[in-house]
């Protein structure tokens, strides 16, 4: 479970900016929460603003940090990160990136976190909520790494560590316990584009491949309405007509190669067939990546991850979630989310987006609500609608206005500033 995540100094975002799933003491969709431990969780978060505003700056930033934890120890003492700072400061260009996580595992709270730049680790740092106090596991800083009685299992490979490789997954390397449960976390911890999703089609086929997840991903099918009867889900051994007719020819031959005996899954799209008197004569198939609509091929690419993670009880990061997808489809994945019936095993949520369709009817309580936006010095803020205030009051958003209404008119900022098209195009 993630409780909140901050990113510093990174791409867009200048200061520490933190989204937080901790849900705060408000009345409303209380179906949207659940208890773990001593805390109060919230089972999503949609993030909102203007293209360019920070959206996707904000789920890079989760996916580097993941990136980091998993591979920072394969690398050579003269391999590189690829991290950039905000370098619209001549102050922040020069200094590290900040990531930090604070999350559960069981019932046991986590703070991980580290300053880094392209070529070294500049701090880091794990702490475990003991009580009600903090208690430092370790702490990494420019002169060294101090490692308490309570991290035991990161004793005496301080001097193993390089100055580009993390403490954490130095420790896992050497079969620490609780290095590697914060490793296996950040492992499970999903993150996806709702642009590029042809690669998350192999889970879907995993899914597919057992009886009790077949089950749950054809009635979410058959709920959307996506207008097959059925689908028909195979495997093949490898063929050359099974791939696109528009790869590039040079790409083409290694593709072939890498392919050549393997079995490769392929799913079918089942329609009826009728005559010209409305009546039913039959079935056809269809071939899902040919003759289903781009809309159809991502609900059913992505599903795998999303039911994938609702059965683990995991945590999903999506980014542009309502691309290529109807509002109402939208809508149905953030409530398999938020539905007690649905997210049995507490899973998690954050996706980004431009559906304001959802803020009517996509059931979220104002804290699961978070806008982002640029200053006048192009850093992007972030910040939920619980937060936000009305400039010169006191008084919070209250839970029964129309946030769709109040968003697109600017409310609560985080939209585009479009000029008179009108005037523009009479000027032409």
């Amino acid at each position: 479970m993630i409780i909140e995540f901050t990113v510093g100094n990174f791409l867009s975002f200048k200061d520490n900016k933190t989204l937080s799933l901790e849900a705060t003491n408000i009345t409303e969709y209380k179906d949207s929460v659940f208890k773990k431990g001593d805390f109060k969780l919230l089972k999503s978060a949609v993030l909102y603003g203007a293209n360019s505003s920070g959206k996707s700056n904000f789920i890079k930033a989760i996916s580097t940090m993941k990136q980091i934890v998993l591979t920072s120890v394969e690398k050579t003492s003269a391999s590189k990160f690829e991290v950039i700072p905000f370098l619209l400061n001549t102050n922040s260009k020069s200094k590290p990136s900040f990531f930090e996580v604070v999350f559960l595992i069981g019932t046991n709270r986590y703070r991980y976190g580290f300053e880094i730049d392209n070529s070294s680790i500049l701090g880091e740092w794990l702490f475990k909520l003991e009580g009600r106090e903090e208690e430092p596991l370790f702490i990494r800083e420019k002169d060294g790494i101090g490692v308490t009685e309570e991290f035991e299992e990161g004793k005496g490979l301080e001097a193993k560590t390089r100055e580009n490789a993390l403490f954490l997954s130095v420790v896992d390397q050497f079969n620490g316990e609780i290095s590697a449960k914060v490793i296996q976390w950040f492992n499970d911890l999903g993150t996806i584009s709702g642009l590029s999703h042809e690669n998350y089609r192999g889970v879907t086929f995993s899914l597919l491949d057992v009886k009790k997840s077949k089950e749950r991903l054809l009635d979410f099918f058959k709920d959307l309405d996506l207008g097959f009867q059925q689908l028909k889900f195979r495997k093949e051994k490898f063929q050359e007509s099974f791939l696109p007719s528009d790869i590039p020819s040079e790409l083409l031959d290694d593709i072939i190669n890498d392919l050549q005996g393997k079995t490769i899954a392929k799913i079918n799209t089942v329609h009826k067939i009728f005559d010209d008197d409305g009546n039913h004569v039959g079935y056809r198939d269809f071939d899902l990546r040919d003759q289903e609509s781009s809309g159809t091929n991502k609900i059913i690419d992505i599903s795998g991850p999303i039911f994938d993670t609702l059965l683990a009880g995991g945590v999903l990061v999506i980014d542009e979630l309502d691309a290529k997808l109807h509002p109402l489809m939208t809508a149905a994945i953030t409530n398999l989310f938020n539905s007690p019936d649905f997210n049995t095993n507490n899973a998690q949520l954050i996706f980004a987006t431009h559906d304001t369709n959802l803020l009517s009817y996509g059931r979220f309580r104002r804290d699961q609500i978070y806008f982002l936006e640029k200053d006048k010095y192009e850093a992007s803020d972030l910040y939920s609608l619980i937060e936000y205030k009305e400039e010169g009051g006191k008084a919070k958003i209250r839970k029964d206005r129309s946030f769709e209404k109040d968003y697109i008119n600017g409310r609560y900022g985080a939209i585009p500033f479009i000029g008179n098209f009108e005037e523009l195009l009479s000027n032409g």
